[in-house]
């Protein structure tokens, strides 16, 4: 299956201020001290509160391993000042064998060419028994097959033909075998809420920044992306009338393997 090209376009295009945008990582923690570094990478800047579920769960499986530690990744689009950037790819990660504590990939498998590689990669930079965490929309656990619904993706409920990229992504069954033959195994499987700091109004007056940002809105028609647009317009009208609008976000896939 063809994978999506994240390239420097997009990594421009989040830059530019796509404040609705997710950031695409790969990462993984890098310890202090006299030990070799933990590994755990994150999205960052001004999108970190809407990961901190994830990283309590991150931290909840890195500290009784390593309590101190620093962030190193690889992620085209930003260089937080928390994360120590890195110049790589992820079939070919520029890190010594078992130097990891944990591996945190967020909504970038379907930018992999070669899941299998990159698994076996992770596999070599991890110490033994650490784990690897991966937040993703998996399209085999939407709908009727599964149990999310496709519109717990915002980008899917304005633009619902990105359900056509969507379903380009990797499955849950294929991911697990890519990693499993690397060694892995099935620790934990849980459902998260990624919140957005940015409002509904926000996200309008970003959004042709952030079709060139989002991959799965790259082959959307004008008239698709228009009749999206005009969506969210009637959505933002909807939300500034309310007085306690829901917060944004996402419903996905956390898949934990150790």
């Amino acid at each position: 299956m063809a994978r999506i090209s994240y390239d420097e376009q997009t990594a421009t295009a989040f830059k530019a201020g796509a404040r609705g945008a997710t950031r695409r990582t790969v990462g993984v923690a890098r310890g202090g001290s006299a030990s070799p570094a933990p590994v755990a990478g994150n999205d960052a800047g001004r999108h970190r509160r809407r990961h901190r579920c994830v990283r309590r769960r991150l931290q909840q499986l890195v500290r009784p391993q390593r309590p101190r530690g620093r962030a190193v990744g690889r992620d085209a689009g930003s260089d937080p000042a928390d994360v120590r950037a890195l110049e790589g790819d992820a079939c070919a990660l520029p890190l010594p064998d078992a130097a990891a504590d944990a591996a945190w990939l967020s909504l970038v498998i379907h930018h992999i060419q070669d899941l299998g590689a990159a698994a076996r990669e992770i596999r070599r930079v991890l110490r033994p028994g650490a784990p690897v965490l991966i937040r993703q929309g998996y399209p085999d656990r939407y709908q009727p097959a599964g149990p999310l619904r496709l519109d717990g993706i915002e980008i899917a409920r304005w633009f619902p033909e990105t359900a056509r990229a969507i379903e380009t992504f990797p499955s849950l069954k294929d991911t697990r075998a890519a990693f499993e033959a690397a060694g892995f195994r099935r620790h934990a499987l849980e459902q998260v809420r990624e919140t957005y700091p940015a409002s509904l109004a926000d996200f309008l007056g970003e959004v042709d920044t952030f079709r060139r940002a989002d991959t799965t809105m790259r082959d959307l028609t004008e008239d698709e992306f228009l009749r999206g647009k005009q969506r969210l317009r009637r959505a933002v009208r909807q939300t500034e009338s309310t007085a306690n609008p829901e917060p944004r976000g996402n419903w996905l896939d956390l898949l934990v393997l150790r």
